[in-house]
């Protein structure tokens, strides 16, 4: 007899760091197509601000994965659901749901393997790793927007920014407009967080309005907005990130974060490492010495992660790398990694 328990849906966006997270969890795990129901929320015009999916998710972020439950239900107790919000608990759900003698059928046909570590002290480097990628000093997205500490950079910032911007910004406005004219009704609450998303991009907005203005054009409120851009760039790049890829570089054993073998740990740095380098100007074919030189001159200065990871090239030739560019060439050849990413980096 079929279940009636519906399958799971997994809430994404195509070009989010934390759903390529999951995605290669789902391919490193051998769920099939058809084993978890994927929906794509339009990020750029604002839908995961839609009141329908703040009830999942009232932060608003992706990934988003919608679990049924059975046999939990008390009386009077209406959802049939459990909604995961964190990439974490997301990935963490998604490996236990596999159990060790699952045949893959994405990525390879050996049985889906335990990516959470056995020992206490894996399991402690593991949550070392993950805090630090998680962390504000290392958050990608953030990255993404302050991406520009000079006149070049932010007109080529503004290109690519000001579209998505202006359109958030336009979605946040017609939600409070509807809720203010009840054409929705929504809560004092989640009014005051559009309200708060609203102001965070008007004041990107106001820099990126102004970023194909020259910097000697710019005067009062203007130049005060741009200085203040350029300061929090230079800091959030130079100083905070690197803190964190230097952390992050030291604590990975090599190639993969705890070893030989591929953990929880390696699907946030892969996908993190692949927003870093993208933003550096590094490509999907970009070998690890050169996509992760990319990250190091895009982070400025004479920065250079210490190479003390050896590896045996073709040759049979004893080299060193950073741990990090160790990672990213041991990384490219999985399969996961060619099916999440084939379309290139994002």
């Amino acid at each position: 007899m079929a279940s009636t328990i519906p399958k799971a849906v997994l809430y994404y966006a195509p070009n989010s760091i934390w759903s390529a997270a999951v995605l290669l969890t789902l391919e490193e795990k051998g769920y099939g197509a058809d084993e978890i129901d994927r929906k794509q929320v339009d990020l750029v015009n604002g839908a995961n601000f839609d009141p329908t999916f703040l009830r999942l998710n009232p932060k608003a972020t992706l990934p988003t994965l919608v679990v049924p439950m059975q046999n939990t239900l008390a009386d009077g107790v209406n959802s049939r659901y459990k909604a995961l919000t964190e990439t974490e608990a997301i990935i963490d759900f998604l490996d236990k749901s596999r159990s060790a003698t699952s045949r893959t059928r994405t990525t390879s046909h050996a049985p889906a393997p335990a990516l959470r570590p056995a020992t206490i002290a894996f399991n402690t480097k593991t949550k070392t790793i993950i805090d630090a990628l998680h962390s504000e000093g290392g958050n990608p997205n953030h990255l993404a927007y302050v991406n520009a500490r000079n006149e070049a950079a932010l007109q080529m910032l503004t290109v690519e920014k000001l579209p998505v911007l202006t359109r958030k910004h336009k979605a946040l406005d017609q939600y409070i407009s509807d809720a203010d004219n009840d054409k929705l009704q929504v809560s004092l609450k989640t009014k005051d967080f559009w309200q708060r998303k609203k102001e965070a991009v008007a004041v990107l907005l106001a820099v990126i309005e102004n970023g194909q203005k020259a910097d000697a054009k710019l005067t009062g409120e203007a130049l005060r907005q741009r200085e203040q851009f350029y300061a929090e760039a230079r800091k959030s790049w130079e100083v905070s990130l690197k803190e964190v890829v230097v952390k992050v570089n030291s604590e990975v054993i090599g190639p993969f974060s705890l070893g030989d073998q591929l953990s929880i740990a390696d699907l946030h740095l892969a996908s993190w490492l692949a927003r870093l380098v993208k933003l550096s100007g590094g490509v999907y074919g970009d070998e690890g010495d050169k996509a992760i030189g990319k990250l190091e001159t895009h982070i400025g200065g004479d920065f250079r992660l210490v190479k003390d990871f050896e590896v045996e090239e073709a040759q049979g030739k004893a080299v060193k790398q950073s741990k990090l560019a160790a990672f990213w060439d041991a990384t490219q050849g999985r399969e996961s990694w060619k099916q999440v990413y084939r379309q290139g980096l994002y």
